[in-house]
C-alpha cells in the first residue's frame, strides 16, 4: 500500500473515495501483510462507525434490485442523506472472477457527490454477501455515509445471511405467473422487514394487489421478528419512483421501533459476535495451513473425505482433534 494507516483513517474521515476505495481494497485482501494492516485500520477507525442505517435488499433475478437501489439512493441523497452502495455480484467458482458491473448500471447515482458504490465480488462466499462486507460497511461508516444499501447476489435461500449484518432486510417482489408464493422461501419470510412489489403499473395493479394480500396472508403466520412490527407490503415501480418514498418512511419508522424496543444496539452486538465467530474459523484455518505438520494432516484428512474413505464430518472432526492435542 502506498498509503499508511493515518493517511487511510484520515483520508476515509475526510470522505476522499480514492483513499475510501484504497482502504476497501486493503480489507478485501487475502496476503498475510495486508491481513495486519487492515486489522490496524479497522481498530483506528472503529470509534467512528455505527452511526449508519445498514439495509440489506435482495430479491430474484430481474426483480429490479440496481435500479431500485439507484433511485432509492438519489431518493436519500435528496433528502440530504450520504449514500453508500456496496454491491455483491456473483463470482465463478472455477476461477472466482466477477462481473462487477453494477457501477455501469447505476451510472446517475454514481454522479451524485454524497454516493459511493463499491461493487465487490462475492469470491464464492455464501449467504449472498462478500466474506468482507460486514468490515467494508464499517469504513464506509467511518467515511460519514448515513444509508449503507447491500445489494446481495440472487442465490435463494443461503441470501437470509446477509440479515447478519444489517439493521433492515428488505425484499423485493415481482409478479409472475402461477403460485406467487411458491417461488419465495420460508427463510426470507421469516427474515424480512419490509416487502416491495417492484415494476407495478396500470395493466398488473389489480394483480399486484392479490399478490400483496397473499404476501400479507403468509406473514400473519410466520413469528414476528421485532415487537410491534407489522412487516409492510408496498406497491410501487422503482424505475419510476413510485412508492420508494414510502419504502424511505418505513425504513425511518422500523429503526425508531428498533431503538425505542432497545433492540438496535442488541442485535448490532449480536450480530458483531457472529462476525466474531467466522473470524476465529477463518484463522484457524489460515493458520492450518501456515505450519507444514499441521498442514499435512490436513490434506491427508481432506484427501480421505474427498474420497469418501469415511464420512467428511468424521474426518473433519479427527483432523480438528489432532489440531488441539498439538
Amino acid at each position: 500500500m502506498n498509503f499508511s494507516i493515518k493517511e487511510l483513517t484520515e483520508g476515509i474521515k475526510s470522505g476522499d473515495k480514492r483513499i475510501l476505495g484504497k482502504a476497501i481494497t486493503l480489507v478485501e485482501s487475502k496476503k498475510p501483510e495486508h491481513r495486519i494492516q487492515a486489522e490496524e485500520l479497522l481498530k483506528a477507525i472503529l470509534p467512528f462507525t455505527g452511526n449508519s442505517i445498514r439495509i440489506g435488499i435482495t430479491g430474484t433475478p430481474g426483480a429490479g434490485k440496481s435500479t431500485f437501489i439507484e433511485n432509492f439512493g438519489r431518493l436519500a441523497v435528496s433528502k440530504g442523506k450520504k449514500v453508500a452502495v456496496l454491491a455483491i455480484d456473483p463470482s465463478s467458482s472455477l476461477n472466482k472472477g466477477s462481473i462487477l458491473g453494477d457501477k455501469t448500471r447505476m451510472e446517475e447515482l454514481a454522479k451524485e457527490q454524497n454516493a459511493f458504490i463499491r461493487p465487490s465480488p462475492s469470491s464464492g462466499f455464501l449467504g449472498g454477501v462478500a466474506n468482507t462486507t460486514f468490515e467494508t460497511m464499517l469504513i464506509c461508516e467511518a467515511a460519514g455515509y448515513d444509508f449503507i444499501l447491500i445489494e446481495t447476489v440472487g442465490v435463494g435461500q443461503s441470501e437470509v445471511l446477509v440479515s447478519d449484518i444489517t439493521d433492515v432486510f428488505l425484499f423485493l417482489k415481482i409478479i409472475g405467473g402461477g403460485d406467487e408464493l411458491q417461488a419465495i422461501k420460508r427463510g426470507i419470510m421469516e427474515m424480512v422487514d419490509v416487502i416491495f412489489i417492484n415494476k407495478v403499473d396500470e395493466e398488473n395493479l389489480t394483480k399486484a394487489k392479490n399478490t400483496k394480500i397473499e404476501l400479507m396472508r403468509a406473514l400473519h403466520f410466520m413469528p414476528s421478528k421485532e415487537k410491534d412490527w407489522k412487516v409492510p407490503v408496498l406497491l410501487g415501480s422503482a424505475l419510476n419512483n413510485k412508492g420508494l418514498d414510502d419504502v424511505f418512511g418505513e425504513i425511518q419508522a422500523f429503526i425508531s421501533l428498533k431503538i425505542k424496543n432497545n433492540s438496535f444496539t442488541k442485535t448490532r452486538e449480536i450480530q458483531a459476535r457472529k462476525r466474531f465467530d467466522y473470524w476465529v474459523q477463518e484463522y484457524i484455518l489460515q493458520k492450518t495451513k501456515q505450519e507444514k505438520n499441521i498442514e499435512n494432516a490436513y490434506e491427508l484428512h481432506k484427501k480421505n473425505a474427498s474420497e469418501l474413505k469415511s464420512n467428511p464430518s468424521s474426518e473433519a472432526k479427527i483432523f480438528v482433534e489432532k489440531l488441539f492435542k498439538k
